[in-house]
Order: structure tokens, then C-alpha cells, then sequence
């Protein structure tokens, strides 16, 4: 059974799982892995004739993409997600895990957000999930701005309330799920989040 479920579904985060259970993507969306890396997420989308796109920062992932997937090809290129070629409300969702806590700031943090927000369409969804504060607020240690300390040792720009509640805000967004955060035995917690445009 373990081997017939990782055939369909590989190496996909299961918070995304969730979703795909739920129905949020339907054939005919058009989607986007904001920060697709080695093209986990993509997984179950590429097996299901999804029209999905990749970008990353890292050229070396991107080609081995290409290599893996030739067909293809041109759904995958190498891009910021503060600077992306696409054009506005091009997509339908947009999924963006681990990926927000490389955040060098919060002007980098906003500059990614925004980016992702712009070419999302109206009533398109953002999937996120990183590092939070939310649960153990009391014991992060603010270093730079927007970046922490946290307990496992590692240093992260962090989601907070405050900053969710002024992007969300400023965006025209609404919870589309209510949020939801996990809790690593008091030394990291991540946050997902899933947030529809208006």
C-alpha cells in the first residue's frame, strides 16, 4: 500500500495533499510552484496532466526538470519570485512551500508577497507554507528585520500575525481555509495558509 500511495503522490507535502483531496485544483487551472526546487510539489500535478509551471532560483534545479520532464520543458525557468516574467491574474492558484523564510527581510519578504499576489487572478488561491512565530512567540529571538533565532538553532524570517493580518490587508485577501500551524515540540512551528484573492 506505502508503495502504491508514494507512486501517486511521490514526495508532495501533505498539507498540499490535503488540498488535492479537497478538490482545490481542477484539470484546466492553470498553476504555479512559486520556488519549485527539485519539483516535489509538482509531482502530482505532472502525473495528472495538470497545466503547472515551475521557477526557482537555482539553475541546476531547473534543469534537471527539464531533463526529467522534456516534454515539458518550457513550464520551467529560472526566476525570482520577486521578479517573474508572467503577466497579471495569469494564474489560477499559486503554491509556494518553504519557501518564504529565505526571506532576507521584510522589503524582500513584501517584494515576494506582492509579486505572487500580482499575477494571481481574482478568486485564485495562495498556498504557503513557512516558518512562523505564531506558537512559540516568547521564545524567538528578533536578530535582523524580520529575522529570527529560533529554538532549533536556525535563523528564519518569520510569519507573524500582525504582518499576516497587514499583508492580507493590503492585498484584498481572505482566509480561504483557517489558518493552520503546527507546533515542533516548542523549537519551530510552521504555518500554512491558505489565502484567495479578491
Amino acid at each position: 500500500m506505502t508503495n502504491n500511495i508514494q507512486s501517486l503522490l511521490g514526495q508532495t507535502d501533505i498539507y498540499l495533499v490535503d488540498q488535492i483531496m479537497k478538490g482545490r485544483y481542477q484539470p484546466g487551472d492553470i498553476i504555479l510552484d512559486a520556488g519549485c526546487g527539485s519539483g516535489r510539489n509538482l509531482y502530482w500535478f505532472l502525473q495528472n496532466a495538470y497545466q503547472i509551471n515551475g521557477i526557482d532560483t537555482s539553475e541546476v534545479a531547473i534543469e534537471n526538470l527539464k531533463n526529467q520532464f522534456p516534454g515539458l520543458a518550457s513550464s520551467f525557468s529560472v526566476a525570482s519570485l520577486e521578479h517573474t516574467a508572467f503577466n497579471d491574474s495569469h494564474f489560477d492558484h499559486i503554491i509556494c512551500s518553504a519557501v518564504l523564510h529565505f526571506a532576507e527581510n521584510t522589503g524582500h519578504f513584501n517584494s515576494m508577497f506582492t509579486e505572487m499576489i500580482r499575477i494571481l487572478k481574482p478568486g485564485g488561491t495562495l498556498f504557503i507554507r513557512m516558518t512562523s512565530d505564531i506558537g512559540i512567540e516568547e521564545k524567538v529571538s528578533l536578530i535582523a528585520d524580520g529575522v529570527y533565532r529560533i529554538p532549533d538553532g536556525s535563523t528564519r524570517f518569520l510569519l507573524t500575525r500582525k504582518m499576516l493580518a497587514v499583508c492580507m490587508e493590503q492585498n484584498n485577501l481572505s482566509f480561504g481555509e483557517p489558518l493552520k500551524t503546527v507546533n515542533v515540540d516548542d523549537i519551530r512551528c510552521m504555518s500554512t495558509l491558505l489565502l484567495q484573492k479578491h
